[in-house]
């Protein structure tokens, strides 16, 4: 099963919206056939392994990160797949919470006479695809926040200046944390001040040509028709507050939407919820303090990802977070470190925040 979770990650990039999965399977103790889930649409991780092992996948056992699909979709059913290999046993680290499968393929599998058993390795299985559990579950992506700061919290100059506060090796690994994503989010602030293309570039990252789609809260529609993000290959959605002319940014390829307004802005609630019907499972927020702020007060942050530099920025600086209503310790936003890396020169510290009492 630890091998099928490894090999699951490899489609880290190019399986979206579906989750990334992997298969193994063993006949008489040797390892006959592995695959995993390349490109959603193509086959998943089960018919690639028993492709790859043919004949000795009857009798053997298959290891699977994900409860077997029991419908049709872009594919067949994986759980008929394994039945018609011949396969004599089935361990299945979780149960696929998705309303078209949700037990669908164990009881396939069970009623053909195959023993199936679940729970191997279960956490490290939930923990490979945080993004797509949360969409079927709870109509609502997964919102990462990514934060580049120095030792003393700053992450810009007093006027703005802010290239580059992280070294090349933090920025390459932002582009991997691009690549998982099925969206990126901003706000016009950081459009107006830095122009961001917001896609992924790093050449050793296979995304199969894929782009994630570009967020960007712009509640009084100010996106100016020069941003870089509007030329480049992919969607951008802008997301504007109540009724207003969207004809100018039409014109200039952008999706543009409205959503209600929330304190002053877009109201970021419901632009989840539409990036959920999308099929969006992760989000990758790279912002300015003030939206970054808005999340964590509002308790809209599944994750933290903040890139630490070795430096002091000194006073004359912007801050990491813009929360005027904290004012008291009580305040305070608690955080659970889940990881803690060196990137290049820099610190990757991986959080999560704290469930209040």
């Amino acid at each position: 099963m630890a091998r099928a979770l490894r090999l699951a990650e490899r489609g880290r990039y190019t399986a979206h919206p579906n989750p990334v999965v992997g298969c193994v399977l063993v006949n008489d103790g040797a390892v006959v056939g592995e695959g995993w889930h390349r490109v959603t649409g193509e086959a998943h991780a089960e018919v690639n392994a028993l492709q790859a092992a043919g004949i000795k996948s009857r009798g053997a056992t298959a290891y699977v990160t994900l409860e077997p699909c029991s419908h049709h979709g872009k594919t067949p059913p994986c759980a008929e797949a394994l039945i018609a290999a011949g396969i004599e046993r089935v361990i299945v680290a979780m149960q696929d919470p998705h309303q078209a499968v949700a037990g669908g393929g164990l009881r396939l599998l069970t009623e053909a006479g195959i023993t199936v058993q679940t729970g191997l390795m279960q956490s490290d299985a939930a923990a490979l695809n945080p993004g797509f559990l949360k969409r079927v579950t709870a109509q609502r992506p997964f919102v990462r926040l990514k934060l580049a700061t120095s030792l003393d919290g700053a992450t810009a100059m007093a006027n703005g200046e802010s290239q580059w506060i992280t070294g090349l090796e933090a920025r390459a690994d932002v582009h991997r944390l691009r690549a998982r994503s099925g969206a990126i989010m901003t706000g016009i602030g950081t459009v107006l001040s830095d122009d961001p293309s917001l896609t992924v570039r790093a050449k050793d990252i296979e995304t199969n040509g894929l782009q994630p789609l570009r967020v960007v809260l712009d509640s009084k529609l100010r996106m100016p028709l020069a941003a870089g993000m509007l030329t480049l290959p992919g969607t951008t959605l802008v997301c504007c507050a109540g009724d207003l002319d969207k004809s100018r940014l039409e014109a200039a390829n952008a999706e543009v939407m409205s959503f209600s307004a929330d304190e002053g802005g877009v109201s970021v609630d419901e632009v989840l919820q539409e990036l959920a019907t999308r099929g969006v499972n992760e989000v990758l927020v790279e912002a300015g303090a003030r939206l970054a702020g808005h999340l964590l007060d509002n308790d809209q942050v599944d994750e933290l990802v903040i890139y630490q530099a070795p430096h002091i920025m000194g006073s004359q600086t912007k801050r990491l977070v813009d929360t005027p209503s904290w004012t008291s310790l009580a305040d305070r936003k608690s955080l659970n470190i889940t990881d803690v890396r060196r990137i290049g020169s820099d610190t990757r510290i991986t959080a999560t925040p704290s469930q209040k009492n």
